[in-house]
């Protein structure tokens, strides 16, 4: 069961202090200092909740409920998958949002990004939360003795690279961080996208073969390093100037061939709260309605796009909706006509009372609100909860396709144009689309059936800058540049600024070009 991963430690905390002078939040003392030896003594299975607890650093605020934080950040606001939507996903074309918080309206316009933005701390700050914990049982575990301990300490290692995945992604440049350097009392020096580049791909090919085929729901496999290594070598051209799309083939191929995973029959039921279950999710961000409770996890996702003044909550799952979140055609335009399409995925948006053009980002009735995430079960009955237990699919064999058929596309060796138009019309089988001819399997289409198929997975800015149409003018979408029909953006908005707060605390940091 999926609460084996989440069950975390009655008064758990990390092992140690944290010192690596990024920004002054990411130095909290512990509340109880114990060597990892003593921890053990007490309580034999204390690796394992520690396992867990970084594992949980992606959808948790803290193991303390959801309206506790780790670090000096909003406990609702600041989670580390919240912060993925907020900059893959509404900074995108795809999904807005309303609220207009402070900082939040530079995201769902792309525009006036400042290194002063909030939502750009928040996810910075998670970054380098987790990476340290990392460091901190990565230091301890050579010295005791602990079952299991080559997988433990590959996992562990996982997690310190999918952090830092995003940190090369969003913002491009930061520290090093390691168990080698770990506790030193000087800020470390600034390393560049192509340094972090080549320390996450040696990572991953170091643990790949380490990690298990299987493993508990919700932790580390091979097939999660392969998918993590595919993302970062399908994205190494704009990472550091040097296209690797053969070496993404390899590991997409062992991913599709070697792993278990499987299309779901129906689309709905992987973003349902019974997705656990599921044959095609190959590494997912685990929720709980009653265990691990957060406003950052799905919760998020679902009760931002649901509103009791147009939708029936209890439909959904869900007891509570925030009136936050809507889709605009941009996303739902890629399926044509709603009314008429055939494809499955284009009846996940709520028409009824709102408006096909978002005329107005603030106007909760402009644009259509995504019902693709729901806090029901698909096999089975379910009650409305306030928050969700719908897990997140991070990386999923749907996924696994797409990038096989681009990686084809842009010439990479290990593949074939059969194999990819068949995987691309596996997918849109699944989801009762009208299949494709060889002739349409273009990059054009790809992106698009991208757009179709992930969109509000926290795939879509990455994806858009891969294909050269997230800043200029190649691409425009509503709001794009704070302009209701959409303008040119600068390319500088390919990373986001460095947050003010961490050049504060580090004097090795530099700002990012442009802001």
């Amino acid at each position: 069961m999926k609460n084996n991963i989440i069950k975390i430690l009655v008064g758990f905390v990390f092992i140690g202090t944290l010192n690596i002078n990024c920004t002054s939040d990411l130095d909290p003392d512990p509340l109880i200092e114990l060597s990892l030896d003593e921890l053990l003594a007490r309580d034999p299975q204390a690796v394992e909740g520690i396992l867990s607890r970084l594992y949980g650093s992606f959808a948790l605020s803290s193991a303390e409920g959801p309206d506790k934080s780790d670090i000096s950040d909003n406990a609702g606001e600041s989670p580390f998958l919240r912060g993925i939507v907020n900059l893959q996903d509404f900074a995108a074309d795809g999904m807005k949002n309303r609220w207009g918080d402070n900082g939040l309206d530079q995201l769902t316009t792309t525009s006036n990004w400042t290194p002063e933005n909030k939502f750009f701390r928040y996810l910075y700050n998670r970054i380098f939360f987790t990476i340290p914990q990392c460091n901190n049982l990565l230091s301890i575990l050579p010295n005791v003795d602990v079952e299991n301990k080559e997988v433990i300490t590959s996992e562990v290692r996982f997690i310190r690279a999918l952090a830092y995945y995003y940190l090369i992604d969003v913002f491009g440049k930061g520290v090093l961080a390691t168990e080698e350097n770990y506790g030193q009392s000087e800020p470390l020096d600034e390393v560049s996208r192509d340094v972090l580049f080549d320390y996450v791909e040696a990572e991953l090919l170091d643990i790949e073969p380490l990690l298990l085929d299987t493993n508990t729901y919700g932790r580390a496999t091979k097939s999660a390093a392969q998918m993590l290594l595919s993302k970062l070598y399908l994205n190494a051209e704009v990472y550091t100037g040097n296209a690797k799309y053969t070496e993404a083939a390899v590991y997409i191929n062992k991913v599709i061939n070697e792993g278990p995973y499987e299309l779901a029959t129906d689309y709905v039921s992987l973003f349902s709260a019974d997705n656990n279950s599921s044959k095609e999710i190959i590494f997912p961000l685990i929720a709980d309605s009653q265990v691990s409770q957060s406003y950052g996890n799905t919760t998020y996702i679902i009760n931002g796009n649901l509103s009791a003044d147009t939708m029936p909550l209890a439909e959904f799952g869900a007891a509570e909706g925030w009136t936050g979140h809507r889709a605009t055609k941009a996303w739902y335009g890629l399926y044509g006509d709603l009314a008429t399409s055939n494809d499955d995925r284009a009846k996940l948006f709520w028409t009824e009372g709102h408006n096909y053009d978002m005329e107005d980002y603030k106007e909760w009735t402009d644009g259509y609100p995504s019902i693709k995430f729901r806090n029901t079960n698909f096999n089975s009955a379910s009650v409305a909860t306030s928050f969700s237990s719908t897990d997140f699919p991070l990386f999923r064999l749907a996924d696994a396709y797409l990038m096989y058929a681009e990686c084809a596309l842009r010439g990479a060796a290990n593949t074939d144009m059969g194999s990819a138009l068949k995987y691309v019309n596996d997918v849109r089988k699944r989801s009762h689309a009208n299949t494709i001819g060889q002739t349409d399997l273009t990059l054009d289409f790809i992106i698009d059936e991208r757009g179709r198929e992930l969109n509000l997975e926290g795939h879509r800015r990455t994806d858009l800058i891969r294909f050269g149409m997230f800043t200029g003018s190649t691409y425009i979408w509503p709001w794009k540049g704070g302009v209701k029909n959409g303008t040119s953006i600068p390319s500088t908005y390919n990373v986001y600024p460095i947050p003010s707060s961490a050049l504060q605390a580090n004097p090795n940091l530099t700002q990012n070009k442009g802001y």
